[in-house]
């Protein structure tokens, strides 16, 4: 699983990077905004480590910005009094112009037209940088923090409580990672074929049932048509469950080839966290008597199968595991009888749709693979 404090020759790819000023919200909303990502299985960076004013920014930390979808900015009333943070900053808003990541802006207890404008208290914090930092840097961060103040945000001001916000915040997140573009409306997903599939996938998750663990499988040939659909069915069910696990990539997980990894990976998730409990037998002791989802995605080995299944099977009653595979003969080795095919759109087609619905070049995610809204099979 990744960490902040990780550190490996292969760059770890993040769902989310949260950038922050530690002293104004770590203990309060970012440990909570942090949570509850990690509980619904989005992979999200979060620097644990205090550093002084004027220290360089850290290679794995601009590799952490780099290789992350979404930068959550949490600007509070002394993050633009923060070096470190203003430093940080630039580094998002330049990778946000090359196309390759998002920038979500949260105005957290401070007036956006007060950050975008850099007047009031943070007209102080500036003039404080410019008896300390030389002339270029002040106007970069300035430029920074304006243009991040362009953005289309969320203000704390505008909800009633920061519950209300949370709620906000994550269900454009998971929209966001849906598509890798803008939220999409209701009109947009039945474009896709996604409530089409709901349609078809509802009847064989036998939600309401309360007997034993059931283990469907999501065939498909594309990939990334088959990912989506496997999160949009993730975030549509998820709720309904005790607790609840979405493994990615499954096939990128055990590096070295070892199954133990898979097990760590999945034990680690659905615990809600990064750190590892002493031992897996306290989390499967509570597993036992909970209602279980667990989404596996991209499942390539039958070995793989083999590992999760040494969890899964001590599922309590009522839980659902869904496995999503471009083999379906992997599927029918293991025995899974209920499986949903998926058929996809040719390449042409496809781009068709999304000029449809006025997708930009670069946001296109599911290439020649999207889904269309064909109906499953049940195989014996």
């Amino acid at each position: 699983m990744y960490s902040s404090s990780s550190s490996s020759t292969t760059p770890q790819k993040f769902d989310v990077f949260l950038s922050f000023r530690g002293k104004d919200t770590r203990r309060t909303f970012i440990s909570f905004l942090y949570k509850e990502l990690i509980g619904m299985s989005i992979r999200t960076f979060k620097d644990d480590v205090e550093l002084k004013s004027g220290r360089r920014i850290a290679s794995d930390l601009l590799m952490a910005i780099e290789n992350s979808k979404i930068a959550v900015v949490i600007v509070s009333k002394n993050y633009p009094a923060s070096p470190w943070c203003l430093q940080e900053l630039e580094m998002i808003m330049d990778v946000e112009k090359k196309g390759s990541l998002i920038v979500m802006p949260i105005f957290y207890n401070v007036e956006p037209a007060h950050v975008r404008r850099q007047i009031e208290k943070v007209a102080q914090q500036f003039r404080k940088h410019e008896n300390r930092e030389n002339y270029e840097t002040v106007v970069s961060w300035r430029q920074a923090l304006t243009n991040l103040a362009s953005i289309s945000g969320h203000c704390s001001r505008d909800c009633e409580d920061d519950s209300k916000l949370l709620d906000e915040i994550t269900k454009r997140i998971t929209d966001m990672l849906l598509f890798s573009a803008t939220p999409p409306s209701h009109s947009i997903s039945n474009q896709f074929g996604f409530d089409a599939h709901m349609k078809e996938l509802y009847p064989l998750l036998e939600l309401t049932s309360n007997e034993g663990v059931r283990v469907i499988g999501i065939w498909a040939r594309g990939g990334n048509g088959r990912s989506a659909l496997a999160r949009y069915v993730y975030q549509k069910i998820f709720k309904k469950f005790q607790s609840h696990c979405f493994l990615e990539n499954v096939k990128g997980i055990p590096h070295d080839c070892q199954m133990s990894n898979l097990r760590d990976e999945f034990l680690i998730r659905i615990q809600g966290g990064y750190s590892k409990m002493k031992t897996s037998g306290l989390i499967k002791t509570r597993l036992m008597s909970q209602k279980v989802l667990l989404v596996a995605n991209n499942v390539d080995k039958l070995e793989q199968l083999d590992a999760l299944s040494e969890d899964f099977n001590c599922f309590g009653p009522g839980s659902l595991v869904i496995i999503t595979t471009q083999d379906k003969q992997l599927l029918l080795a293991f025995g899974i009888k209920v499986v949903y095919e998926v058929e996809c759109l040719r390449c042409f087609e496809v781009r068709q749709l999304f000029r449809q619905i006025g997708f930009r070049e670069r946001d296109l995610y599911v290439g020649s693979e999207l889904s269309s809204p064909i109906s499953g099979t049940e195989s014996s």
